[in-house]
């Protein structure tokens, strides 16, 4: 049975989500159907255009995304302190720029109104306004806010009504690093292993598309949440950028050419670092989805999550323990 969302979602065990969205029925409605040869392929930029378009509005980053023909994976970064650094004018100007809000929100973000609102009516915007800041860091809006336009969208194109996806999205807790960069190296290599793209670099509407492009003119891409530099103090992703673009390359060849047994000794830094060996590093990018629950780590960090909790079981312990280092 599915759990609630909101004890899917706790930013005391992590700030690091795995979501899956699918189309009604599995259906081919985002790329070419193989069954019709209708192509539905322009569906795909909507959803990276939207995707990216949401972190400027959002305190949600994203670290890794995969439009293919029938479903998307992102993974996100709840920026919780970016959220509470937000004054209560920046707040509804970014909720204005989704959704309407109401006469008093629209009037306390015109000056010239400000000055003539009682006490009374700007102490109600600023109550609204933390709704409107808690929503903004909320994965399930976040979600809703990406996946409903481009459903009115494609009912539109088609003439029709109805669901365009799945009633709920699936995500799972990211606990740890392990856990975080091997969920996006599945999610970075999903278009290969469905035999649509032939390199990390063809393999359009994915974040490793747009971090190679940017990496090839020494950048990082804007839209999408920072690999770790040399000069970097802030909040990154936990390893830096060749470390990443290298083990990707590394798992995609091997799932490729399914060698994984005759390259033991080539072990990327990241990996022996991470304690994940070779053999287990595939297991997991080739089956991430499907490996855990609703919350993937170490087995520790499954454990702590579970103290944090209270819970008698969470599953997944039994994989932690065989795929990740304790």
């Amino acid at each position: 049975m599915p759990q609630p969302r909101r004890n899917q979602v706790s930013l005391q065990d992590t700030c690091y989500y795995h979501c899956v969205s699918r189309c009604v029925r599995r259906s081919f409605l985002c790329g070419q159907d193989p069954y019709t040869g209708k192509s539905y392929e322009h569906r795909r930029g909507w959803v990276e255009k939207r995707l990216l378009r949401l972190t400027d509005v959002f305190a949600i980053s994203v670290c890794a995304f995969a439009v293919m023909s029938n479903h998307t994976h992102v993974v996100l970064c709840v920026e919780h302190q970016q959220a509470e650094g937000w004054n209560t004018r920046t707040v509804l100007e970014r909720w204005h720029t989704l959704y309407n809000g109401t006469s008093l929100t629209q009037r306390y973000c015109q000056p010239e109104e400000y000055d003539l609102m009682p006490k009374a009516e700007r102490l109600r915007v600023e109550l609204l306004a933390e709704t409107y800041r808690q929503r903004l860091m909320d994965i399930s809006w976040f979600m809703r806010a990406l996946n409903e336009p481009i459903a009115r969208m494609a009912n539109r194109e088609d003439g029709c009504t109805g669901r365009f996806w799945e009633g709920r999205f699936k995500s799972q807790a990211l606990l740890d690093e392990q856990a975080l960069l091997s969920c996006m190296a599945y999610v970075d290599l999903n278009p290969i292993r469905a035999n649509i793209a032939r390199t990390p670099e063809t393999s359009d509407y994915t974040s490793i598309q747009l971090r190679i492009k940017a990496a090839l003119n020494g950048q990082q891409p804007q839209p999408l949440k920072r690999f770790r530099t040399d000069e970097d103090n802030g909040d990154t992703l936990p390893c830096h950028l060749n470390d990443y673009l290298e083990v990707v390359e590394f798992t995609g060849r091997a799932q490729r050419l399914d060698k994984s047994g005759h390259i033991s000794d080539a072990t990327p830094d990241l990996m022996t670092r991470l304690g994940i060996s070779i053999t287990n590093w595939l297991t997991l990018t080739q089956g991430f989805e499907y490996q855990f629950g609703c919350r993937v780590g170490t087995l520790t960090s499954l454990r702590r999550c579970q103290n944090h909790h209270e819970a008698a079981r969470i599953r997944g312990s039994g994989n932690a323990r065989r795929l990740f280092a304790a």
